[in-house]
């Protein structure tokens, strides 16, 4: 299995090859209350999924609601995402901003998406703050999301982009993949066997089988889905820089990024 690109220079702010864990976090949070004490936050929004969605976007989880501008994605007003995909698709950072409500326009960024085959969930449906902000570093993950049924809706799907350091953890966890360094990819191939099974995903290895327009492959008689085929499909696993403020790199140096996933 092979990983593909890397940050031509340093990945300031991030270690690419360390998974999320929360033992350090254990250790802080010792106080008067415990981790069950705080409540599970399940996440606001339904996934979305346009029909045609050629690319998934995966970040960790939204802010609490009094950070929103939105209720949609990406939601907080000194998050830069939505000021990324305005400098990448129109030339203009704040395309989809309206500066004086400090605000981004819902209605045409939901419109954007759906026609350039943008779908949109995060890696945790359900979870626990272990401080009170939006910071990454303090959420526990109560439960990880079903990522292989989202893929299953979206079946023309052929990118899994994370959108920061502990959503790319969970995702490279749950595939049993290598983690990306910021700006690269790994292919993962993705073995039919029903809704997030037990087993990883894995990196297998497929052949120049036949391939269907969905992006799957027949691989013969072995183990064999419910529907007498046994089929694997292929995605490419970008991890992209957070557009969280917090991530030490301008604007415009991001944009570079994630400007490759759209080449």
């Amino acid at each position: 299995m092979k990983v593909y690109g890397s940050n031509p220079g340093s990945n300031p702010g991030n270690n690419p090859g360390s998974n999320p864990n929360c033992s350090s976090i254990k250790k802080r949070s010792r106080r008067s209350d415990t981790r069950q004490d705080r409540p599970v936050e399940r996440h606001p929004f339904e996934p979305f999924l346009p029909a045609g969605a050629r690319m998934l976007f995966l970040g960790s989880f939204p802010p609490q609601p009094h950070r929103w501008c939105m209720p949609f994605y990406y939601p907080n007003w000194i998050n830069d995402f939505w000021r990324i995909m305005g400098l990448i698709h129109f030339g203009d950072k704040g395309h989809f901003c309206q500066t004086r409500e400090k605000r981004f326009d819902e209605a045409a960024i939901r419109r954007f998406c759906a026609d350039a085959g943008l779908a949109f969930y995060d890696t945790a449906c359900e979870v626990r703050r272990l401080r009170d902000n939006a910071s990454d570093a303090f959420l526990e993950v109560v439960t990880p999301t079903d990522i292989r049924s989202l893929l299953e809706r979206i079946p023309h799907c052929r990118m899994l982009i994370t959108t920061g350091e502990k959503a790319t953890g969970v995702v490279a966890e749950r595939f049993g993949c290598p983690v990306p360094d910021v700006g690269a990819y790994v292919d993962i191939d993705l073995r039919s066997m029903g809704p997030d099974s037990q087993h990883h995903d894995g990196l297998n290895s497929i052949g120049p089988d036949r391939q269907d327009s969905a992006g799957f492959s027949s691989m013969g008689p072995g183990n064999q889905d419910c529907a007498g085929m046994n089929t694997v499909r292929r995605l490419r696993f970008w991890r992209m820089p957070s557009s969280s403020r917090a991530y030490p790199l301008p604007l415009e140096r991001k944009a570079e990024f994630y400007r490759r996933l759209f080449i």
